[in-house]
């Protein structure tokens, strides 16, 4: 495909297309990662963590095929999608004076990465087909998605900050994302499935759904546990 010709644009905005439809979920995780932040730190977090981001996941997009086709590692990145989910409900700490104290950026950032590292798993491969195997208009592409990705984050962000309930419905979605990257792992798959739907008549998707709700249930059990036993610290103290 040569650079600048028709395809090459055609190709490069459906690169741009596919990320912005796969990155909705990302950008939720940036805006509640930079909520801890102070508000001058904010802004530099969200264009920081998604640059990074969005490198990383060229990286992961030219190895995607063989890097999905590794047992246990679908398994392993919804443990810790599990893990990010439950520290965004975790209430901020707070010092001698009663005050919360504010996350460090690159918390921040690290949380950031971890959750886009995960969940751009089964986003990359669409990625890599729309690029169909050209370096240069799958980096493009990506790239020119960074500013996009920034916008939805900081928007998204401010509403976050009108309405906190939405802390719980992102990170419950972490939660169901989670369940549905642990049901397709190949070592699971596999291994499992067939047996499953000859045993209890449960197709493939159902079961995704199943482990997603799973997967937002323990994650919103966990984190309301946890935010109750830090308000009875906090009232004991």
């Amino acid at each position: 495909m040569e650079f600048g010709s028709t395809a090459f644009f055609l190709a490069l905005l459906q690169i741009v297309w596919v990320n912005i439809l796969l990155s909705g979920d990302n950008a939720v995780v940036i805006a509640l990662a930079a909520r801890s932040l102070p508000e001058h730190q904010q802004k530099k977090a969200i264009v920081i963590g998604s640059a990074a981001a969005i490198v990383m996941r060229i990286v992961l997009t030219l190895v995607a095929a063989q890097l999905l086709q590794l047992p246990w590692l679908k398994l392993i990145g919804s443990i810790l999608l599990l893990y990010v989910g439950i520290t965004l409900l975790v209430p901020e700490n707070e010092d001698d004076g009663g005050h919360a104290v504010k996350g460090t950026m690159l918390a921040a950032i690290r949380t950031i990465l971890i959750a886009d590292l995960v969940m751009s798993l089964d986003n990359v491969i669409a990625v890599a087909a729309a690029a169909m195997g050209n370096t240069t208009l799958l980096v493009l592409g990506l790239a020119v998605s960074i500013p996009l990705v920034i916008f939805g984050s900081t928007l998204l962000l401010k509403v976050i900050e009108r309405f906190p309930l939405i802390v719980w419905a992102g990170a419950a979605l972490l939660g169901f994302i989670a369940g549905e990257l642990f049901v397709n792992d190949p070592a699971l798959y596999h291994t499992y499935t067939d047996s499953i739907e000859a045993t209890i008549g449960v197709s493939h998707h159902g079961a995704e759904i199943a482990c997603g709700i799973i997967g937002a249930v323990i994650v919103l059990a966990i984190g309301k546990y946890m935010k109750s036993r830090h308000e009875k610290g906090a009232v004991t103290a």
